[in-house]
């Protein structure tokens, strides 16, 4: 299964008052593993960006004044997400600005060729999601990495690819996938831990088919066995007799 983890940041907070994609920031899944494939590009809105929304991702109109245009973008932007199913924090937000954006430039073509997104593409909300599991709790993204003991500590300003890596890390961590719990307080760095402190998040890097699978030696039966009776003897049965896997000798 092919997911694309999506973040955009805007020029204001509706596109029907004209307000315009200046960011958007994906990461590739496959079958719940990240592939390392990126998405990422600024945008001019052609249009100010609001003080409000600068404050909240630092992104400025002299920022983007040399970016391409979103229909100079739009065509390797859906090549990216077509068929995928897209993994996005309150989804109706990001869905709605890409919605519009296609809409514009359909209409400046004079043919409909892309989106919508939905018509498309599957769309999973992590907030939905969030609100399941934690009802009555905050699940903005910070709350969750806080919850979830995921590092956001570089995470100053919202930036569209730097909160898709990390929506990546929350998704699989609420949904228990590729991920393993390390104990060690030590783990860091360049270790692919996620997480900080003693119970970190670490994604797992086996590849199928290199898991060792090792059989008992005789030795070993014979060591079982004679437990198994010990346990008999002092006890007067032995609980794994009822699995059917000890049986006296």
């Amino acid at each position: 299964m092919r997911q694309i983890i999506l973040d955009t940041e805007t020029t204001g907070i509706d596109p029907r008052e004209g307000h315009r994609l200046i960011e958007i920031g994906a990461v590739e899944m496959v079958n719940r593993r990240l592939t390392g494939n990126t998405y990422h590009q600024y945008i001019n809105p052609e249009r100010q960006i609001e003080a409000e929304a600068v404050g909240v991702h630092g992104i400025t109109d002299e920022r983007v004044a040399n970016e391409p245009r979103f229909a100079e973008i739009a065509d390797a932007f859906w090549a990216f997400i077509e068929g995928a199913e897209l993994v996005i924090h309150n989804a109706p937000f990001d869905v709605g600005f890409i919605d519009h954006e296609f809409e514009r430039l359909n209409r400046a073509r004079g043919e409909p060729r892309l989106g919508p997104v939905a018509a498309h593409c599957g769309i999973l909300d992590t907030l939905v999601m969030a609100r399941e599991k934690h009802p009555g709790q905050r699940n903005n993204l910070d709350a969750l990495c806080k919850r979830y003991e995921i590092d956001n500590g570089h995470r100053v300003l919202h930036g569209a690819l730097l909160d898709a890596e990390i929506l990546a890390d929350v998704y699989l961590a609420m949904t228990g996938g590729q991920t393993a719990l390390s104990l060690d307080a030590s783990a860091g760095g360049d270790s692919g831990v996620a997480g900080s402190g003693g119970m970190a998040i670490r994604r797992l890097a086996l590849e199928p088919g290199r898991l060792a699978v090792l059989s008992p030696s005789e030795q070993e039966l014979a060591a079982h066995r004679a437990k198994l009776t010990a346990i008999r003897e002092a006890s007067g049965e032995c609980r794994w007799d009822r699995m059917g896997e000890g049986v006296p000798h």
